[in-house]
């Protein structure tokens, strides 16, 4: 997982991203950017490293400062899954030089 320096507030800061996940029952994860939604059995996250949706039983957002880029979600995880990684637009000279 690689820092990405970001320009937040006219200052520059580095983000990371991670999740740490204790006894399957209390998540807690940096580098969010956004919630999409949440309910009982599913939160759909948007994060540095690509979207993420938990899914699990009993799911309740503890914790969440989009400021920071936290949030702890508590219930019974049963899995988590990363979106496909946003493709990168070609740079200008693979454009010219096909």
């Amino acid at each position: 997982m690689n820092d990405r320096p970001m320009l937040e507030g006219g200052t520059l800061r580095l983000r990371t991203h991670s999740i740490h996940v204790e006894n399957r029952e209390l998540i807690s994860i940096t580098g969010v950017k956004d919630v999409g939604s949440f309910n009982e059995n599913e939160v759909i996250l948007m994060t540095d490293g690509g979207g993420l949706t938990l899914e699990g039983e009993g799911l309740h957002i503890t914790k969440l400062n989009l400021d920071e880029g936290q949030i702890i979600v508590e219930g019974q995880l049963i899995a988590f899954e990363y979106d496909e990684a946003p493709q990168q637009r070609p740079g200008f000279f693979s454009r010219m030089f096909r």
